[in-house]
């Protein structure tokens, strides 16, 4: 393997279309601001699977309402927690969250941990772009009284993708667009759709449901938080344009808050709406043709509109990262058809969900909860590696991110770091363990850790400690003049 031809100041333009790719963004390029972020995280929670999987915290968890906010509450800070502080490497390296990690796993490590992420993806797109379908759907029967047919599915699914893949492809500056205006329209409709569950919803009835279990309420925290674990790898994508003097307290916070204001309110919306509606949690093939039920027709319409717009956003938001990581694995094609590569296989999928297979909610929770334990090993082994760097007068070597050969700095042992490979691997055999699907049942699935849903948890927990404990990585030190665009800013705060 050799030294990558793409140079890490490779001159580009500040146009309406993202052309750069993975290399490193160069100081005077640095131009985003941390209330960007804002919107972002608003905007990749704008899912009405949120009030699906609030409605199961009710049915299936036999939470109450008080019981609900606290999960809803706790799931969003921890999980948008861990992607705002990793966001933050973001800044200090100036590429995407796949790029960084080759400083942590080494240039060929990378490659296993980045094969699950960018797989995962695949997942998180095809269910997104499955969920947005069905959106279309409810709306014609809603509007037009057309019920869905196989050759709807298709043509409904195929507009998604579509949407989605014009979107991500034209990058940062159309994404931070649609995310500003894609948020001031959904909290204008949820003002809406809040006012009139205060007005009709049985309130007696919802503040005096008895609780549930307080595993069942951990365990509601792991399914409510394995969305945001999985964005953990991708919050440096949208850090990168950020200058080194950004407030890394601020891109926490700012991402934390994102998150929750609509996270929290739709989860609790879906567990309010159970309780009149029951089989909310229960809608195994389409997932949003409650909405014509839980709603009247003059709310319910334009709520899944808005949903609609939230859902492309989303899936765009996950295909631009896709794209990187696509790149990161070595598909040599520019970023916006890299991206591409991830919208024809969600297309793909998208088809088998809604031809072939049927419990649609179903494999959502088992996909959640494998993306969760995949992630999380990835986390721990990062986080560790991050924290050592900020100490560091050079963080990120832009050059050494970009060669993959014998001379970068992050070549380790034959282009692997095996103190990150070990803890990594080892971390997520014992995730997978510890947990319980559709499709298997791990060995320590009964255990406390696994009858609480914690097997996420474990696995940060597992890999961040092997990795520490390890000897510590020693990089090959590059001349000074290779590394013209590094962070050797002193140690700082965030």
């Amino acid at each position: 393997m050799g030294t990558s031809t793409t140079s890490a100041s490779t001159p580009v333009t500040d146009g309406a279309v993202e052309t750069r790719g993975i290399e490193p963004v160069p100081d005077h390029e640095r131009r985003g601001r941390v209330r960007e972020l804002f919107p972002t995280w608003v905007a990749a929670n704008i899912s009405v699977l949120l009030l699906t999987m609030g409605a199961s915290l009710v049915i299936n968890n036999s939470l109450n309402l008080w019981q609900v906010l606290v999960v809803a509450a706790i799931a969003s800070t921890v999980s948008f927690g861990m992607v705002g502080v990793l966001s933050v490497s973001g800044k200090w390296g100036g590429a995407p969250g796949a790029m960084l990690s080759r400083a942590a796993f080494g240039v060929r490590g990378n490659y296993f941990p980045g094969a699950i992420l960018w797989v995962a993806r695949f997942g998180w797109e095809t269910i997104n772009a499955v969920t947005g379908a069905y959106a279309i759907l409810t709306v014609l029967n809603l509007v037009f009284g057309i019920k869905a047919n196989n050759v709807l599915i298709v043509i409904t699914l195929l507009a998604f993708v579509a949407c989605t893949f014009l979107v991500s492809g034209m990058g940062r500056k159309a994404l931070n667009v649609c995310n500003k205006y894609s948020t001031y329209l959904f909290s204008a409709i949820s003002v809406v759709v809040l006012g009139y569950l205060v007005v009709e919803m049985p309130w007696s009835d919802i503040l005096h449901k008895s609780p549930g279990s307080a595993a069942l309420m951990i365990a509601g925290i792991g399914t409510i938080a394995a969305g945001g674990i999985s964005w953990v790898p991708t919050g440096p994508d949208f850090a990168r344009y950020l200058p080194h003097a950004a407030s890394g307290k601020k891109i926490v916070g700012t991402t934390i808050s994102g998150a929750a204001l609509v996270l929290v309110p739709m989860v609790l919306m879906g567990g309010v709406m159970a309780v009149s509606n029951p089989e909310l949690a229960n809608q195994n093939t389409d997932p949003m043709s409650f909405l014509g039920q839980a709603l009247p027709r003059a709310i319910a319409i334009p709520y899944l509109i808005t949903a609609l717009i939230g859902m492309m956003l989303i899936n765009s938001l996950s295909m631009y990262s896709a794209g990187f990581t696509a790149q990161t694995m070595g598909v040599k094609l520019p970023r916006a058809l890299a991206v591409s590569v991830n919208a024809v296989i969600s297309l793909v999928g998208g088809l088998f969900m809604m031809l072939v297979a049927k419990d649609f909610i179903g494999q959502f929770i088992t996909f959640l909860t494998l993306l969760a334990v995949s992630f999380s090993a990835w986390i721990g082994v990062y986080g560790i590696d991050m924290a050592r760097r900020r100490k560091l007068a050079v963080r990120y070597d832009a050059e050494s991110l970009m060669n993959t050969g014998r001379t970068s700095r992050y070549w380790y042992t034959g282009g692997f770091c095996w103190q990150a490979m070990t803890a990594w691997s080892v971390a997520l055999i014992a995730g997978l363990c510890f947990t319980k699907v559709q499709w298997f049942t791990g060995p320590l699935a009964t255990t406390w850790i696994g009858e609480h849903g914690l097997g996420w948890a474990a696995t940060i927990a597992l890999s961040a400690v092997i990795f520490a404990v390890l000897p510590k990585p020693r990089e090959t030190e590059p001349a000074a003049a290779d590394a013209p665009h590094t962070d050797r800013r002193p140690a700082e705060v965030g």
